[in-house]
């Protein structure tokens, strides 16, 4: 009924068009007058404003009343958005994501939602249904923490389906794959194989039988999975194209103008601008690169031709510390509880990320280090330290790097301070915890949770949070994001004194996660993040105010309308 009323007058792809058709048809595209809803800036001088003007593309009004402006002889072309009691924000922005990731996820083997080890090879089956013997079957996005059989999946289970097929399953995560005995022999790994630094080559135990114990089970941890690589689907630069602009129009349909994008290939930058230019991908992409050589950063980062269009930005290098939680690759500085033999992967050198670092500030180059065990972070935060007072600020291309770390999943209490004090931004993603929480006590016990997705206690510590979603561990929907920071209750509504619902934010904070920390976190807070004048017209408007409702309104408030640039994005009539 509400989105019937809302699009009943609507043309030229908008909300409620003016009624001059004269006025409609010399409005340039990017000319707006918006009014009729709550409209929320971000701002904290002025947070709810009634009506915002755009002309060219930047916001020229903010305030209380657009009539008159709109109506005055300067501005008599601004075409109108009559919200109709709908809400309007800044453009979201999902701070930490796998774009490319995203849209393959739309075309390939999708394992989300996959229930039990019966659920997982009853889908896989049916891919060798309709794949050539000897062809690689892939998927990802199985997750078996809730699952009856309370264990990986291993080789044993995948023979069953097929063994004239290698098959490779990723985690969720992206931090673990288990394979089948055709994978693991086309790949030269047995027993005798060594595990790459930051690596595990899971094996069998007692409970599979003698004839089992010590053999590779078929999952590979964190660097260990590069041992397959070899086996997957080759990623061509026609198959990447097609990636990216699915993963940009499913990502404008759900609300968001933006996405940092995480472990982005070098050679994929002219793929994005090009796209971009063409007009194919329509939402901003702020890129974090795949570096592997320290000698690689001015030719990746400091190159004109690699940001020639507005929308494609291109700055900062992603690297890895450690594993992640549930494949118990995170490093932590105690074992885990439910594997006192195990404290995690640490898999980047500090050697290695010495030279990168240092070489990073005196290139001005942003870097992001994923961390997500309490060790972890603390090493991070430890090396990024050093680097700052190695390189005096007279050596730096730039002052302050804002350097992240991506996660900050699991923080040692005492260390929650240090964020703020050395100027590091914890990049979180809220639906992590959400996710992660009703396995995670067996992980680490509830004492170590207290400072598990601390978001409370970083803001209170000084600290902004990037809020992101990592997609596609996690589905990469905004209403999901804001019911995790806001009511830190499972989408089931399940909670329990582990975890530590003090830590959730407010509703205004959460917003800022997504809008002005984000814009800062990329270096581009004077140009977007917030409604005020002279920046740009990057707005997300939901049918229903996310804002003021409280828990499933969150999650089933609408995306109507996304706006980039001035331009639409996405338009839900459409």
């Amino acid at each position: 009924m509400f989105k019937s009323i809302l699009f009943t007058t609507a043309a030229l792809g908008v909300l409620s068009a003016c009624s001059n058709t004269n006025q409609l048809e010399v409005a340039a595209e990017n000319d707006w007058c918006i009014s009729g809803g709550t409209i929320y800036t971000a701002d904290d001088d002025k947070p709810i404003v009634e009506a915002v003007a755009v002309k060219n593309g930047k916001i020229v009004y903010v305030g209380e009343n657009v009539g008159d402006w709109c109506n005055s002889a300067s501005f008599n072309n601004l075409r109108e958005i009559n919200l109709d009691g709908s809400a309007m924000y800044p453009g979201l922005t999902d701070a930490h994501g796998h774009l490319l990731g995203i849209g393959l996820r739309e075309v390939t083997l999708n394992l989300e939602g996959v229930n039990s080890i019966k659920h997982l090879k009853e889908k896989v089956a049916e891919a060798v249904k309709t794949t050539p013997i000897g062809e690689t079957i892939y998927g990802r996005g199985w997750i078996e923490t809730h699952w009856p059989e309370k264990r990986f999946p291993n080789k044993l289970d995948l023979d069953d389906i097929s063994k004239d097929h290698p098959i490779i399953l990723e985690r969720a995560d992206g931090h673990a794959v288990v394979v089948n005995s055709e994978a693991l022999n086309l790949s030269g790994i047995n027993m005798s194989t060594a595990a790459p630094y930051g690596g595990a080559i899971n094996k069998f135990d007692e409970a599979f039988g003698i004839e089992n114990e010590n053999k590779p089970d078929g999952m590979l941890i964190d660097n260990a999975s590069q041992l397959i690589n070899d086996l997957l689907p080759k990623l061509t630069p026609e198959r990447k194209e097609e990636a990216y602009i699915i993963g940009a129009n499913l990502y404008a349909s759900r609300g968001w103008s933006g996405i940092h994008s995480m472990s982005v290939d070098p050679d994929d930058i002219v793929i994005l601008n090009r796209l971009a230019d063409e007009n194919k991908i329509k939402i901003r992409v702020y890129n974090s690169v795949d570096v592997n050589n320290p000698n690689e950063l001015p030719k990746v980062l400091n190159n004109d031709d690699l940001n020639s269009n507005e929308l494609i930005q291109t700055r900062a290098i992603k690297l890895y510390a450690d594993g992640a939680l549930g494949s118990r690759g995170a490093s932590l500085i105690e074992p885990y509880s439910d594997d006192p033999t195990n404290s995690g992967l640490m898999t980047l050198k500090e050697k290695e990320a010495k030279i990168m670092l240092e070489r990073a500030l005196k290139e001005g180059v942003q870097v992001n280090i994923h961390a997500i065990g309490d060790s972890g972070n603390r090493e991070v935060l430890r090396w990024y330290k050093n680097a700052f007072d190695q390189i005096p600020h007279a050596d730096r291309k730039i002052t302050d790097p804002r350097w992240r770390i991506e996660h900050s999943q699991i923080l040692h209490r005492e260390d929650i301070p240090l964020f703020s004090k050395y100027g590091i931004i914890p990049s979180m993603q809220p639906s992590h915890a959400i996710g992660d929480l009703y396995f995670a006590e067996d992980r680490l016990g509830k004492d170590r949770l207290a400072g598990g997705y601390a978001w409370r206690s970083l803001i209170d510590s000084g600290s902004i949070i990037a809020g992101g979603t990592d997609a596609p561990v996690e589905i990469g929907d905004p209403r999901i994001e804001f019911y995790a920071a806001i009511e830190r209750k499972g989408l089931d509504g399940f909670t329990s004194d582990a975890w530590y619902n003090n830590e959730k934010v407010t509703s205004h904070e959460a917003l800022k996660m997504f809008t002005k920390w984000p814009a800062y976190a990329s270096f581009q807070e004077t140009k977007i993040g917030t409604i005020e004048i002279g920046k740009t017209a990057d707005f997300t408007i939901f049918d229903t105010d996310i804002l003021e409702v409280q828990g499933s309104d969150i999650l089933n408030a609408e995306p109507l309308m996304t706006i980039v640039n001035g331009k639409v994005a996405f338009d839900a009539l459409n």
